[in-house]
C-alpha cells in the first residue's frame, strides 16, 4: 500500500520586531498556525531604527527569543522596514497582520502589501488587533522607568554598527537632555531623532558662568552628568579634554564606564587649555605621539568592558599642521588601541576634513570617524556620511540657542515692565512639567 504524503502547508509570513513579546504577539502567531507554517520576518536593528528607537535587545537576542515561541516554524531577517522585499524573496502564500495598520504610518505599506500579494496570487490575513496591549505603549513605559548603565553603555557601538551616521547633540543639563531624549520628527525617509548626547566641557562650564579650563574637578563634572543620566536613556559621549596625566585618565575611564557613559574623547594637546575654534593667534601645542599613545593604552587597559570606547581627537589641523600629520597621528593612535578618531578644523570650506576622511578610509574601513561640523555647517549629514563619517556631533548648539532666547525674554520684561509681551517666547509651564518624568 502506497504511503500517503502529508500535503504541503502554506507559508504564512509574519513581520515582527520581537523586542517586547506580549499576548497580542502570541495571539497572531496562533492565528497564523491555523492557516499554515509561520515564517517570521524578524526586523534587524537597522530596519527598526529607520522608524523606531533602537530595540533594547539586539537581533541575535531577539531571534533566540522568537525562535523559542511555540508556533514559530522559521525565523529569517527582515532587512527593510517594508515587508515588500521579503515577500518577493520568500513568496509566502499569505501574510498575517493585525488590523491596526489600516490607519497611521503603516496604512500606505498595507496598500502595497495587498497589491503585491494579489499579483503573486496570495492573500492578506487581517485579524482584530488585541485590545489593551500596545508594544509602543509598553516601550514608552520601559523608557519612563529608565535604563541601566550596562544597557546604555553598549548602545553606542550598536548604533555605529547599524546606522550610516550616528547623530549626537550637546546636552549641558537634565532639561536639555530630555529634549534630546524625546524630540522626534517623521520625514519621508523615516523617523529622525538624536541618537545620543555629547557632554561638553565647554558648555558644562559655560552654563555655570565659569571659564572652560581643564582644572575643573572630574568629580564635579560627574555630579552634573548625573543630572542627565538620571532622566535619560540614550548613550553619552564625554568630552575628556586631554585626559590629564595617564594615572588620572585611568580614574576617568573607570568612573565613566561605571556610570554607563559609552565613550570618552581626548585631544592630543598640551599646556594651558584654549578652545580650538579661536583664531590662529592662539598657539596650540600638540602632545608627543608616544605620550598620547601611552595615555590611550593605559586607558584601554583600565576599562572593564569591551563596549566602552576611547576616541582620539586630532588637533593637527587646528595647530596649523597638514593633513599628513593628522594621518600620521591617527595611525599611531589606532595602533595604540583607540576605538575611533575625531578630526577637528577651523576651516569653513571643509576641504581638509574631506581629504583626511578619504585618506583614512582607504586604510581603515571600519574605525569610526567623528566629525564636529561647527564651522563647516553647510554640509548635510548625508554628505558627511559620504565622506566616511560615522558620528556627527553638534557640540554646543543647545547652549548657544538658550542664551539669546533668555536675553530676549529678559529684555522684553525690562522694556514693558511686565511679562505679558514675553509670553510669545515662552513654553507653557504645564508642558515643561509634563516633559519631566513623574512631573505630572
Amino acid at each position: 500500500m502506497a504511503k500517503l504524503e502529508k500535503p504541503a502547508q502554506k507559508t504564512i509570513y509574519l513581520g515582527l520586531r520581537g523586542d517586547i513579546i506580549h499576548p497580542g504577539i502570541i495571539n497572531i502567531i496562533r492565528e497564523g498556525q491555523k492557516h499554515g507554517r509561520v515564517l517570521v520576518g524578524l526586523l534587524t536593528d537597522s530596519a527598526i531604527t529607520t522608524h523606531k528607537r533602537l530595540p533594547y535587545l539586539n537581533y541575535e537576542q531577539r531571534r533566540e527569543v522568537v525562535e523559542s515561541i511555540r508556533g514559530v516554524d522559521q525565523v529569517v531577517p527582515q532587512e527593510d522596514w517594508s515587508y515588500i522585499p521579503n515577500l518577493k524573496k520568500y513568496r509566502p502564500e499569505a501574510i498575517i497582520h493585525g488590523d491596526d495598520w489600516k490607519e497611521g504610518v503603516l496604512s500606505q505599506e498595507r496598500e502595497l502589501v495587498f497589491a503585491l500579494m494579489k499579483e503573486m496570487g496570495g492573500e492578506v490575513i487581517e485579524i482584530p488587533y488585541t485590545q489593551g496591549v500596545n508594544a509602543s505603549t509598553l516601550n514608552e513605559a520601559m523608557r519612563s522607568i529608565g535604563t541601566t548603565p550596562g544597557v546604555r553603555l553598549r548602545t553606542l557601538r550598536r548604533l555605529i554598527d547599524i546606522k550610516p551616521l550616528v547623530r549626537i547633540m550637546e546636552a549641558h543639563s537634565g532639561l536639555s537632555g530630555l529634549i534630546i531624549e524625546n524630540l522626534e520628527i517623521q520625514k519621508e525617509d523615516g523617523l529622525h531623532s538624536f541618537d545620543g548626547m555629547w557632554a561638553s566641557s565647554l558648555t558644562d562650564s559655560t552654563s555655570k558662568g565659569k571659564p572652560d579650563i581643564e582644572a575643573v574637578d572630574l568629580t564635579a563634572r560627574l555630579q552634573d552628568l548625573t543630572n542627565i543620566l538620571e532622566c535619560t536613556t540614550k548613550p553619552i559621549i564625554f568630552d575628556g579634554d586631554t585626559g590629564g596625566k595617564p594615572e588620572h585618565f585611568v580614574f576617568t575611564v573607570r568612573s565613566l564606564e561605571r556610570n554607563g557613559v559609552s565613550a570618552v574623547i581626548i585631544e592630543d594637546k598640551e599646556g594651558l587649555k584654549r578652545n580650538s575654534l579661536f583664531g590662529a593667534e592662539v598657539e596650540q601645542t600638540l602632545a608627543s605621539i608616544p605620550d598620547f599613545c601611552e595615555k590611550i593604552s593605559v586607558g584601554k587597559q583600565a576599562q572593564v568592558t569591551r563596549d566602552f570606547m576611547i576616541i582620539a581627537r586630532l588637533e593637527s589641523l587646528i595647530a596649523g599642521f597638514p593633513v599628513s600629520d593628522a594621518l600620521r597621528r591617527a595611525r599611531a593612535y589606532v595602533k595604540a588601541g583607540a576605538d575611533g578618531v575625531m578630526i577637528h578644523s577651523r576651516e569653513e570650506v571643509g576641504d581638509d576634513i574631506r581629504e583626511f576622511c578619504a585618506a583614512f578610509r582607504k586604510e581603515y574601513d571600519r574605525v569610526p570617524i567623528v566629525l564636529v561640523p561647527t564651522t563647516y555647517n553647510q554640509f548635510t549629514e548625508r554628505e558627511l556620511a559620504s565622506w566616511g563619517a560615522s558620528i556627527v556631533i553638534y557640540a554646543n548648539h543647545m547652549l548657544r540657542s538658550s542664551y539669546p532666547a533668555m536675553v530676549k525674554t529678559a529684555r522684553s520684561i525690562l522694556e514693558h515692565e511686565r511679562s505679558l509681551e514675553a509670553e510669545e517666547f515662552l513654553m507653557p509651564i504645564k508642558e515643561i512639567i509634563e516633559l519631566i518624568p513623574g512631573g505630572k
